[in-house]
């Protein structure tokens, strides 16, 4: 599935929360696109599809905001290319508190088949702190209407925010999807120019997460959705023009977030199986060769952690028998496989995360 993205930043909220400026996140404008310019961006990117389906999200505002008219003029120009086969689906965002019943089946019938929530949050303290202007019981509230009637429900979460901790982050995650949530996307979140977060941060009020303790959040937040069976569609804003050093106050920003996130679950997927392993013998680590540079890690940093701690003698090597989520050990003395799923397990008591010994 190809997505084919219309971002339509702010348009529709009805404030602005603490934490939020789309303009910046999106690098648009918040312009809504003509009939004229959504078809020819369909027409573009099927010539490059090669077969691929074509699926045309609104991503950025408040869809279920706007003036019924309004999403009309941007959904029907997609219906003759929706009962063509042209564009095989659409996906909308929008706030939980601008959702009811009435408003998912109208959606429904119009082709959309997939809505993201900004959930950002399930403990009424975070919401409240952030501004967000909804309770926790609307995000629920929302991600069971649109589950109910048999469309993609997608939760995005922003860990990190005011109030916030790992264990209710962990709560909030557990809820969305106990809610009816399929997919989630996980934003930890970042400081920007201009916004109240950045008042907050200067005069001591709120204490972002560093880029080390967003990944080490992230890391348990997206191994526990992976064991509830529940995809994780993005970690981390999406590197654009608008996210750089000059928009950029604090927090956990990096290009290439969710990256480095899948590589400290291999990194201690690598520390719990090796502790059966003599420190000074040479060990192979065995991995799929599409895990191999998470294994190895950013710049070769997993060994570089491993080699600190006394294994300088560890040498990766692929193997495309091997499940994506699995590596497995072999030295003189000490021959074993592991996976992320069933042989990590995460001790977060009072916000200390590390991993259980095997």
């Amino acid at each position: 599935m190809a997505t084919i993205p219309f971002f339509i930043s702010h348009q529709g909220c009805p404030h602005t929360c603490s934490f939020c400026d789309q303009h910046i996140i999106s690098g648009a404008l918040g312009t809504l696109p003509t009939p004229d310019e959504i078809c020819s961006r369909v027409d573009a990117w099927r010539a490059g599809a090669r077969g691929t389906p074509l699926e045309v999200a609104y991503f950025g505002g408040s869809f279920t905001a706007l003036p019924r008219s309004t999403q009309a003029r941007l959904l029907s120009p997609l219906q003759p290319l929706l009962a063509s086969g042209v564009v095989s689906s659409i996906r909308v965002s929008t706030r939980p508190d601008c959702l009811d019943g009435e408003q998912v089946a109208w959606l429904a019938a119009h082709g959309v088949r997939a809505i993201e929530l900004g959930i950002q949050s399930l403990e009424d303290r975070v919401l409240a702190a952030s501004g967000r202007g909804h309770d926790a019981a609307a995000g629920e509230r929302a991600l069971s209407l649109v589950a109910g009637q048999g469309l993609e429900a997608v939760a995005q979460l922003m860990p990190g925010l005011p109030a916030d901790n790992l264990s209710s982050s962990l709560d909030s995650l557990r809820r969305s999807i106990a809610a009816g949530a399929s997919f989630v996307r996980l934003y930890p979140a970042i400081v920007l120019r201009h916004t109240e977060l950045e008042r907050r941060v200067q005069e001591g009020s709120y204490h972002p997460l560093s880029l080390d303790d967003g990944i080490a959040w992230c890391k348990v937040l997206l191994h526990d959705a992976m064991n509830a069976g529940v995809t994780v569609l993005r970690i981390g804003l999406q590197a654009d023009a608008g996210l750089n050093d000059a928009t950029i106050v604090a927090g956990p920003w990096h290009p290439a977030f969710g990256y480095l996130v899948r590589c400290e679950l291999f990194y201690d997927l690598l520390c719990t199986l090796l502790a059966g392993s003599p420190a000074e013998e040479p060990v192979v680590v065995r991995c799929h060769p599409k895990r191999l540079s998470e294994v190895v890690g950013h710049c070769r940093r997993n060994l570089e952690r491993l080699a600190d701690a006394g294994r300088s003698r560890v040498k990766v090597q692929t193997d495309a028998a091997l499940p994506h989520g699995s590596i497995a050990i072999e030295s003189l003395r000490h021959n074993c496989n592991g996976d992320i799923l069933t042989d990590i397990k995460y001790n977060t008591t009072k916000e200390r995360i590390c991993v259980k010994n095997p």
